[in-house]
């Protein structure tokens, strides 16, 4: 398996890999709510406030993660980890895990203060995320399921209270995502 960084160039492959994982593990609808979203993710976001990384076996996409800009009023660096597919073939052999922590790393060495996250503390705990509570760090849009408000500081450092209101990139910016 390869980890590499995302390129446009393999935009047509990712979005399909995004279509299939979320079509079969919720349903067609989701699939492509999923498949649209990654496809805005790529072509609306400002590539300084997008970071994707895909792994790769035998030249095909079988994992595939995106990191967008959060903006806080403070001098904080975050992202947001979403969303994440592993090809449903792949799934269980943590392939999601190593592509996260190799997605991490290179944010870590960019500067990147605090990753936020919005799934299974189970899963997402395993990697360094917990629970973070909104009157610390309120969510960009109101949650569904409040319990997978999940953060880490990748300073070292606590994760202090944010001022005013976070913001996230236009194409997370809609309330079915949350």
């Amino acid at each position: 398996m390869q980890l590499i960084q995302f390129d446009s160039s393999q935009a047509a492959d990712v979005i399909d890999l995004f279509g299939s994982v979320f079509s079969d593990s919720e349903g067609q609808d989701e699939g492509r709510m999923i498949a649209d979203l990654v496809a805005s993710l790529i072509s609306s976001t400002d590539a300084a406030d997008l970071e994707g990384f895909i792994s790769l076996s035998d030249s095909r996409v079988e994992g595939a993660i995106f990191f967008s800009r959060l903006w806080f009023l403070d001098n904080r660096t975050g992202f947001i980890l979403s969303p994440v597919a592993v090809a449903t073939r792949q799934q269980g052999k943590g392939v999601g895990q190593q592509l996260i922590r190799h997605g991490l790393m290179q944010l870590e060495k960019k500067g990147v203060d605090l990753v936020f996250t919005y799934g299974d503390p189970a899963f997402y705990g395993k990697l360094g995320f917990q629970p973070i509570s909104e009157s610390v760090v309120k969510a960009p849009l109101n949650l569904s399921y409040p319990h997978g408000w999940l953060a880490q500081s990748l300073a070292g450092l606590p994760i202090l209270p944010a001022q005013g209101a976070v913001r996230c990139v236009e194409a997370l910016n809609d309330q079915k995502y949350w």
